[in-house]
C-alpha cells in the first residue's frame, strides 16, 4: 500500500505538510516559499514542487503579520483549565497559521498581578500584539491605552469602549434557542438557568423572553436563576413541575443544568422529548453526547470567536484598528432531546 503523502482532500494543506513531503524542516520550507536567499536552489525547487503537488496556499493572515515584524503574538488567558478558553485559543492559533507565527501562551489564573507580569514579559519578547481571553463574558478591566502594541479582547469584553472586544452573542443565542423550540411545536416553555451574577445568564434569559414575546407567548413562570449545576437543575425542575405540570419544553442555561432537568422529568414520568423537550447551552460534548436522549444545545462558536480575534489583531497590527464590542453568532446543535411534536 502506498502511504499517503499529504493531508486528506477535506483538509487544506499546511506548511508542515509541505515540509514533510519535501523532506525539509518547517523553517526551511518557509524560507524557500518566501524567497529567502539562505536556501539552496535544488532545495527551493523541491519545496515549490511539494507545495504545488499539495495545492498549498500560504496563510495570508500570517504572511501579513510577518512583513517587517517579529512574527510573534501573545495569547493571555485567565483560565487555561476552563473549557471555554481552550476553543478560543485553538481558533486563534489556527487563524495565525501553524509554523508561520509564533504564539506565546500565558495563563494569569485570574490574578491581576500575574497578568501584569505576563504582559511585561510578552512585551519584552517584542510581540506584535496581544489577545486577552477571559474566563466569563462579564466585562473586565482594560490593560490600558498606553501599550505599544494593539490588544484584542475575546469572550470577556474590555470595560473601555476604545478597546476592541469579540464576544458570543448571548442575547441572540436565547432568541434562536426559543426559536428552535417553537419550530418543534412547543408553546409552554420554561427557562432554568445559572447564577444571575453572570452576564451570560441574564443575556440568554433576555433573548429567550424577547423571542417568546415576539411569538405572542408568555413564559412558564419567571426565569429560574440558580447554580450552574445538575443539582440546581433537579431542584428547579421539581418546583417547576409542582406548579406547572403542563410545561412542554425547558430551556436550560447550561448543559449541566439540562442533565439535572432530564433526571427529574424521567423520575416524574415525563418522556423526553415526547412530553417535554429539553435544551441546553454550551454544547459540552462530554455531557450532550452521554445524555439519554442526546442533548440539543446552543454552541457559542468559541473557535470562531478566536479566529475573529486573530483576524482583528492582524488588521490592527497592519494599522486598521476597530473599537467597541463585536458579537459572534451562536448556533443550535440539534440532537434527540428536542424532537418535533407529531
Amino acid at each position: 500500500m502506498t502511504p499517503a503523502l499529504g493531508p486528506s482532500r477535506s483538509q487544506p494543506a499546511t506548511l508542515s505538510d509541505v515540509a514533510r513531503l519535501a523532506g525539509v524542516s518547517v523553517a526551511t520550507a518557509s524560507k524557500a516559499l518566501n524567497g529567502r536567499s539562505q536556501v539552496r536552489a535544488e532545495t527551493r525547487q523541491r519545496v515549490v514542487e511539494a507545495a504545488e503537488r499539495l495545492a498549498f496556499r500560504p496563510n495570508q493572515l500570517a504572511r501579513g503579520l510577518l512583513a517587517g515584524r517579529s512574527g510573534t503574538v501573545g495569547l493571555l488567558t485567565s483560565d487555561l483549565e476552563g473549557r471555554f478558553s481552550i476553543p478560543i485559543l485553538m481558533g486563534a492559533e489556527d487563524a495565525f497559521g501553524a509554523g508561520e507565527v509564533a504564539v506565546l501562551l500565558c495563563d494569569a489564573r485570574g490574578d491581576a498581578i500575574r497578568e501584569q507580569h505576563h504582559v511585561r514579559a510578552l512585551l519584552g519578547r517584542r510581540v506584535d500584539g496581544l489577545i486577552v481571553v477571559g474566563s466569563r463574558t462579564d466585562p473586565r478591566p482594560s490593560l490600558g491605552r498606553d501599550l505599544p502594541v494593539p490588544v484584542v479582547y475575546a469572550y470577556a469584553p474590555s470595560e473601555d469602549p476604545a478597546d476592541l472586544s469579540l464576544v458570543p452573542d448571548n442575547v441572540d443565542a436565547g432568541r434562536i434557542a426559543v426559536g428552535h423550540l417553537l419550530a418543534c411545536g412547543r408553546t409552554r416553555i420554561a427557562h432554568i438557568t445559572g447564577d444571575p451574577g453572570y452576564l451570560a445568564a441574564r443575556e440568554r434569559a433576555q433573548g429567550a423572553a424577547a423571542a417568546l414575546a415576539a411569538a405572542g407567548l408568555e413564559p412558564v413562570g419567571e426565569p429560574r436563576f440558580g447554580a450552574w449545576s445538575e443539582g440546581w437543575g433537579r431542584a428547579a425542575t421539581a418546583l417547576l413541575l409542582d406548579r406547572h405540570a403542563d410545561v412542554d419544553a425547558v430551556l436550560c442555561g447550561s448543559d449541566q443544568i439540562a442533565r439535572g432537568v432530564m433526571d427529574v422529568l424521567r423520575e416524574r414520568g415525563h418522556r423526553v422529548p415526547e412530553d417535554v423537550a429539553v435544551m441546553g447551552f454550551d454544547n459540552w460534548q462530554v455531557l450532550t453526547a452521554a445524555s439519554r436522549p442526546p442533548l440539543t444545545s446552543v454552541d457559542m462558536n468559541l473557535e470562531q470567536v478566536g479566529r475573529a480575534a486573530a483576524h482583528a489583531l492582524s488588521a490592527a497590527i497592519g494599522g486598521v484598528r476597530r473599537s467597541g464590542v463585536e458579537t459572534v453568532r451562536c448556533r443550535v446543535v440539534i440532537r434527540g432531546s428536542t424532537a418535533p411534536l407529531s
